[in-house]
């Protein structure tokens, strides 16, 4: 006996299976006309496929292909941010499940610990890696010493790097040698070459948050798989910014 899902099933099924609400409450948001299949109003007892219709609420995509994984990772350090390394070395998609096949979305150096997206979904990647976006990532940052408020200045109103000035970032010293710091480009080794530039090379680097994905129980080298309302949440986030 074949136990694959149906090709087409009933839209308030499929939205209470992903966890977006009960079957009851999908209804309501139904007959409110907050949910959209392929740019429609939907409508109760409509049958969609999840794998090729687009549906929305509140006009934010809901993500419900099956064959899409979302894994948030707290990476360790010393692990590389990539699908497979040429010298052998531990990479982020060797701590969360070999199947389906994932990639890291933007990178964390070597020596970088912290949160990072690791996902098959291009278009999510897409959206949380191109500059136009402008998602927001923010670090912890340890120094060895105090930063003056000359040199948090510079920080916020942008350091010239070798590829050109940065944007101002905002910036706080949360005690003396701990920063915290928020950026939205994703140059190469941003945060550490900003820091060198004013005299305070990093001793610990930490990503603690990606547009409003934050999780500050996972443990290093820990992940979890994200749901339906956590990416409904962040995709809301990011349409309001």
């Amino acid at each position: 006996m074949s136990t694959s899902r149906p090709t087409e099933e009933k839209l308030q099924k499929v939205l209470a299976a992903v966890g977006l609400a009960s079957r009851r409450v999908v209804e309501g948001y139904i007959l409110d006309e907050r949910i959209t299949v392929n740019g429609e109003i939907a409508h109760i007892g409509q049958r969609v496929n999840r794998d090729k219709d687009e549906l929305s609420f509140d006009g934010v995509p809901l993500r419900v292909n099956p064959e899409l994984v979302y894994y948030l990772l707290h990476k360790p350090k010393g692990v590389i941010s990539t699908a497979n390394d040429p010298q052998g070395r531990k990479t982020v998609t060797d701590l969360v499940p070999a199947a389906p096949r994932v990639y890291p979305v933007g990178r964390l150096d070597k020596d970088t610990e912290g949160l990072l997206l690791i996902t098959n979904d291009g278009d999510l990647t897409y959206r949380l890696t191109h500059p136009s976006q402008g998602v927001e990532k923010e670090y912890l940052v340890e120094l060895s010493q105090k930063v003056s408020r000359g040199n948090l200045r510079q920080l916020r109103e942008g350091i010239e790097l070798e590829d050109g000035i940065t944007s101002p970032a905002k910036v706080s010293q949360i005690q003396d040698g701990i920063i915290k710091i928020v950026i939205h480009e994703g140059r190469n080794r941003q945060v550490r070459r900003m820091f060198q530039v004013i005299g305070h090379p990093v001793k610990r680097l930490i990503r603690t948050r990606i547009g409003n994905m934050v999780d500050h129980t996972l443990q290093s080298g820990q992940w979890r798989q994200l749901t339906t309302i956590d990416l409904l949440h962040f995709e809301t986030d990011q349409a309001t910014e």
